[in-house]
């Protein structure tokens, strides 16, 4: 009954955000800007631009300047072309809708300074006069009207490799939270980075100078590990993984950044202190220091807090810190739960604990540096994993290192090495150090047609190393997103010793077990209000186990969960794809 109570608060709670986030603000009323009327030349040679030219009465000649025109609430139109100077022919500028901004260059003077109601910065009005988006034109009067409303989709492709000149590209201006001049679709865990043809879910709302964010994930699921009975550690539940974000930024000055972030996980009110069962998972600990073995252990109550401040160089260079207690260093790829590839399937991966089970660290300080699309950034961090207890903050040790270099060299890859060396991880192996090796390559791009349609793509490699620990893990898994369907996959490679088994007393300690699982799944979107998804979802895995570990397990072990989960909308799509219909700006 405890569950279900709190369940019912969890739904009760994201269901009220979604309402609230619904709400429209209307844009302030922009003032008359009065100009300067120049005389009227003697003859009109031609007629203003957008304004399509009619046959007019021959004036009589004078030397009299024309009167000035009477104020009203339209527009005062250009003068006509000085005698002898012929104007240029100037097209019709067609409308923004269904169009992406290949052909467009950010507006001068008074139309810069406000983007759909939403105040720029003196720095972002001097950027747009220049570059923000690279090499193109966009007409005055066009740019005035040009509002990103729910619906319409930033189109990034135009960009091709060179993807760093979109400041203020995000929903009414908001960056990238570690530059000005990055998309946010780049937004990784932590200070990671995904590809920019990502596409986004959640809310966003304007708060005065701030910028706020929210997402997460809340699933009602029935999960069966082991469905036939083949082996002896199958086991069955009804849980409700979750966890919740919220990120508020703004720039400061001429060219800083300030970025917070708060995320929770109700993990151990909805599933208990032993987590969900998940063949061949392991570690950390519940119940006094009990290992947990085939199951994946529930998420700490504050899973981040942290700050972080950008100062940018000019528009190709950033250096920035960041701050948590707790957060996530610099080692792996954006954390599983964060990667749109993983987005439909509510499990772990096996090889959590040797790509990115860093993500909830209590104590972690990175500096990073930005060349255009290159970035290194080193962490001093906690390496001791969180205790089981999940609602206190764990002691702050600063007692290990990392390092990572990312790499996005188009729109729809982001590539990264890192190496961490973490002091003491384990709570049952404290004389155990472990150095922590990854590499991974992300893909993600927009299908034709637009909305809610993706394709996304991870290949990550881990490997544990240093003492007892020498395993590898590799994990491939896909997500293609067709509006309101997707089919996904995973397929992982893990190796695992008998104690994280819990079998140490029956094999060699050096002994090593490699473990395969094959994951197939698809969801459908059944429900959608105020920009916010319920969807529903089934899943089936394929292990197969090493021989040695058949007797316990079974020959080919199946598992298998149906799901309903709720969640925040698409936000904002990813990068352009030939052929997509018009803009779908909805992370």
């Amino acid at each position: 009954m405890k569950r279900i109570f709190t369940l019912s608060i969890a739904f009760s709670f994201l269901c009220f955000t979604a309402a609230a986030q619904h709400e429209h603000h209307t844009p302030p009323a922009k003032k008359e800007t009065k100009q300067e009327v120049k005389p009227a030349p003697k003859k009109q040679t031609a007629a203003p631009a957008h304004v399509t030219a009619k046959p007019s009465k021959a004036q009589p000649k004078n030397n009299k300047p024309a009167p000035p025109p009477a104020k009203t609430n339209q527009k005062i139109q250009p003068s006509a072309t000085p005698k002898k100077h012929a104007a240029p022919k100037v097209k019709a500028t067609p409308p923004v809708t269904h169009q992406d901004h290949s052909q467009h260059h950010m507006p001068a003077a008074d139309s810069a300074g406000k983007h759909q109601g939403h105040q720029m910065s003196a720095d972002s009005m001097n950027r747009a006069k220049t570059t923000t988006h690279e090499g193109h034109t966009m007409p005055m009067d066009t740019a005035k009207d040009h509002q990103h409303n729910p619906g319409m989709h930033m189109n990034h492709g135009a960009m091709a490799s060179d993807t760093t000149q979109h400041a203020g590209m995000g929903m009414g201006g908001m960056s990238h939270s570690f530059s000005r001049n990055l998309p946010m679709n780049r937004n990784g865990s932590g200070t990671s980075w995904h590809p920019d043809a990502t596409p986004m879910y959640g809310y966003m709302k304007h708060a005065g100078d701030w910028m706020l964010m929210f997402h997460g994930q809340l699933w009602l699921r029935y999960n069966r590990q082991d469905i036939f009975d083949k082996g002896s550690r199958g086991d069955s539940q009804l849980d409700a993984p979750n966890w919740f974000m919220g990120m508020a930024q703004r720039e400061v000055g001429r060219r800083g950044l300030l970025r917070f972030s708060v995320m929770l996980s109700l993990d151990e009110l909805t599933m208990g202190d032993r987590g969900y069962p998940l063949l061949f998972q392991s570690g950390e600990t519940y119940g006094g220091g009990k290992r947990l073995v085939d199951r994946q252990h529930p998420h700490d109550l504050f899973s981040e807090i942290s700050v972080g401040y950008t100062h940018m160089v000019n528009e190709d260079v950033d250096v920035y810190g960041f701050l948590g207690y707790p957060a996530e260093p610099v080692i792996g790829p954006p954390v599983f739960m964060h990667r749109i590839s993983a987005f439909n399937n509510p499990e772990s991966p096996l090889g959590h604990h040797w790509q990115d089970a860093t993500h909830i660290t209590f104590g972690v300080a990175t500096l990073g540096f930005r060349y255009k699309n290159f970035k290194l950034e080193g962490s001093n961090f906690t390496g001791r994993e969180p205790d089981e207890n999940r609602y206190d903050f764990d002691k702050a040790r600063f007692d290990s290192y990392a390092a990572r270099l990312s790499y996005n060299p188009t729109e729809n890859w982001a590539l990264q090495v890192s190496r961490g060396w973490l002091k003491s991880p384990e709570s049952l192996e404290p004389e155990e150090d472990v150095t922590r090796t990854t590499a991974s390559a992300l893909y993600s791009r927009a299908l034709a047609g637009g909305g809610d349609r993706f394709f996304t793509s991870a290949l990550i490699w881990g490997f544990n190393g240093g003492g007892h620990h020498q395993e590898h893990s590799a994990i491939a898994e896909a997500n293609l997103q067709m509006n309101k369907t997707a089919v996904y996959g995973r397929y992982e490679y893990v190796q695992k010793t008998p104690g994280e088994l819990d079998l140490a007393s029956q094999f060699d300690h050096h002994e090593v077990f490699d473990v395969h699982a094959l994951t197939l799944g698809t969801s459908q979107r059944v429900a959608n209000f105020a920009n916010t998804y319920l969807t529903l979802g089934v899943q089936a895995t394929v292990f197969a186990p090493d021989k040695l570990l058949k007797p316990l397990y079974g020959k080919t072990p199946v598992s298998g969960e149906i799901y309903l989960r709720l969640n925040p909308g698409l936000m904002m799509g990813g990068g352009k794809k030939s052929g997509a219909s018009g803009m779908e700006h909805q992370h």
